[in-house]
């Protein structure tokens, strides 16, 4: 089996608001193509224009070269090899960021690949399925007013869900009285048997959020996710160890690198990895032995459309630690619909596809109405 093509779709809402933190505006699909009419897709959380170039761009140098006239001819199974074949050819402006954020996708789309050539799961590819069904989270951009907010985490407990987060819009912004009264009210909606997390986006220093973990343990909130800046490690180490919740972060990161440092000088208790920017399945496993080696959680990173939200759900059923999933649910069209096929979730889980792959298709129709030209 060879690779023969590598195709990158831009799905845009035909509206975007730039200043919202919604990665369910756009996003980018990558669709690798075999000479046996197998193809895989995969899913790139990044700036879906630049990560595209990445792909597409014409050879430079032997370190300088688009991923797709690396792939060209190569046997999707390598997938290992391939990996480091994407990251070596992409050194000159690569190493992290973009360049990992594009061979995320493709990463993905070989794992389905091999998957469905084999008959199997990705799961089962990854090395094998530790449960047949994940506890996923419902995850939430915060609305404008504490009272929404109520209405949304009622709607979403009476779905299922045994699990919440909420996070941006004005959470962090407003005042410290808000952010109290907004978990005080979120826990007497949900109940003491649901988990709360509560993302506040980056915005706040050490001390704040110190105050702050101290005020959300009187509620019962899981985790506090990034109150800090991603680069303050020095920050979260002090957070981490004075806090009594759970202190998560990593969605920013590319690379296992990034996840080290995470773990060693930040003393985060939950590492986050976007499968669509830490560099796919491949880095992902590595990063999620690094935190069962060191006895911390990882709980993946997944607010865009479905098929990064099965990835996710392969990834944490392959993983003996993996006993929890962000799921989206954002009303957008393309993190509902896109995938034809969307995994089953049932009474706060999410089940395991039992086909081949990733057990998802795309929505053709779906696509070539939100595709970018």
């Amino acid at each position: 089996m060879k690779i023969t093509d590598v195709q990158v779709l831009y799905l845009k809402l035909p509206q975007i608001d730039a200043t919202r933190c919604d990665g369910t505006q756009d996003t980018l699909i990558v669709r690798v193509r075999t000479d046996e009419g197998i193809d895989g897709i995969g899913e790139i959380d990044s700036v879906p224009v630049v990560a595209r170039s990445i792909i597409n761009a014409p050879p430079s140098h032997a370190i300088a070269t688009g991923l797709k006239d690396l792939l060209i001819g190569e046997d999707p199974f390598e997938i290992e090899r391939l990996w480091d074949k994407m990251y070596m050819g992409a050194l000159y402006y690569g190493r992290s960021g973009p360049v990992l954020h594009a061979m995320s996708g493709i990463d993905i789309a070989l794992w389905d690949i091999i998957g469905k050539a084999s008959g199997r799961s990705t799961a089962q590819m990854l090395g094998g399925v530790y449960r047949q069904e994940i506890k996923a989270y419902a995850s939430l951009l915060m609305p404008d007013t504490i009272a929404e907010a109520a209405k949304l985490a009622e709607t979403y407990m009476n779905h299922g869900y045994k699990a919440i987060k909420f996070g941006w819009g004005p959470i962090g912004r407003v005042s410290k009285a808000f952010d109290i009264e907004l978990v005080r009210t979120l826990r007497s909606v949900i109940g003491d048997e649901n988990d709360l997390m509560i993302d506040v986006g980056h915005v706040w220093d050490v001390k704040h959020a110190i105050r702050m973990a101290q005020e959300f343990a009187r509620y019962g909130v899981h985790w506090l996710e990034e109150p800090l800046p991603p680069d303050d490690l020095t920050g979260y180490m002090q957070l981490s160890q004075a806090a009594d919740i759970y202190i998560a972060a990593g969605e920013q990161e590319s690379g296992r690198r990034a996840f080290d440092r995470l773990l060693r000088e930040g003393g985060v208790d939950i590492l986050q990895p976007d499968l669509g920017r830490c560099g796919g399945l491949t880095e992902a496993r590595k990063i999620a032995y690094m935190a069962y080696d060191n006895n911390r959680r990882i709980v993946p990173h997944a607010f865009k459309t479905g098929v990064l939200v099965a990835a996710s759900t392969h990834f944490a059923a392959s993983i003996p630690h993996g006993d929890l999933i962000e799921y989206t649910r954002s009303e957008s069209p393309l993190a509902r619909h896109v995938v034809a096929n969307p995994l089953s979730f049932k009474d706060g889980y999410i089940q395991l596809p039992n086909g081949p792959g990733l057990g998802i298709e795309l929505d053709e129709d779906i696509v070539k109405k939100y595709l970018a030209h």
